[in-house]
């Protein structure tokens, strides 16, 4: 399987629980309690969109 570098970007809430977005891979959208926990989460989103749009065959962002 391929690497992917993909840049994503945490940020703690007023709830107190984090919310991890990217600007460069379109639908990744992850919470979690801790930003270690975040960060495990957006990485699993992230696999899930990249395979989706590798098996559709749409472009993936540079």
């Amino acid at each position: 399987m391929s690497e992917y570098l993909v840049s994503i970007k945490i940020e703690k809430l007023d709830e107190g629980v984090y919310l991890a977005t990217s600007d460069t891979l379109q639908g990744l959208v992850a919470q979690g309690r801790t930003i270690a926990e975040t960060m495990e989460i957006a990485q699993d989103v992230a696999k899930k969109l990249i395979e989706s749009s590798i098996g559709r065959g749409d472009p993936l962002p540079h």
